[in-house]
């Protein structure tokens, strides 16, 4: 059984692709755009995570949170976007939410479900390389 009529027009229709897209990936645009216009702060975010050095990680961290939805939402090299935040993303998740490091409690089950919902973001970036790929192909 197939969809009904009015979910295939929306699903067809060209503004949800890119709305879905801009779903995905607004949050890291913001990101990069907020560290952006606030180093101070982007360079000490990575030192809290210990990152060294922290200004050459704030400006990689703004780079990939700019370009990488940069490419996705423009439909070019989609598959460089996604995997660049992709990668992004998995690194930020075991660095920020290291569960398996914590003891028993209310900040490792914290953790524990940001490290599992970041994986879902990583799923949902294949899936937008996948799809471009696909609709690319036809």
């Amino acid at each position: 059984m197939s969809e009904p009529r009015f979910v295939d027009a929306i699903l067809e229709w060209r503004p949800t692709w890119f709305a879905a897209r801009l779903l995905l990936c607004g949050a890291y645009l913001l990101g990069g755009i907020v560290k952006a216009s606030d180093w101070g702060a982007a360079v000490a975010e990575q030192a809290h995570f210990g990152m060294n050095p922290p200004a050459l990680w704030a400006g990689l961290t703004i780079a990939v949170e700019l370009i990488g939805p940069l490419l996705i939402l423009s439909g070019r090299l989609v598959w460089l976007g996604a995997g660049m935040l992709g990668v992004f993303t998995l690194f930020a998740a075991m660095t920020a939410n290291a569960f398996w490091a914590m003891p028993a409690g209310e900040a490792r089950f914290m953790a524990t479900n940001a490290f599992f919902e970041h994986l879902g973001l990583i799923g949902g970036f294949v899936l937008a390389a996948l799809v471009t790929e696909r609709a690319n192909r036809a």
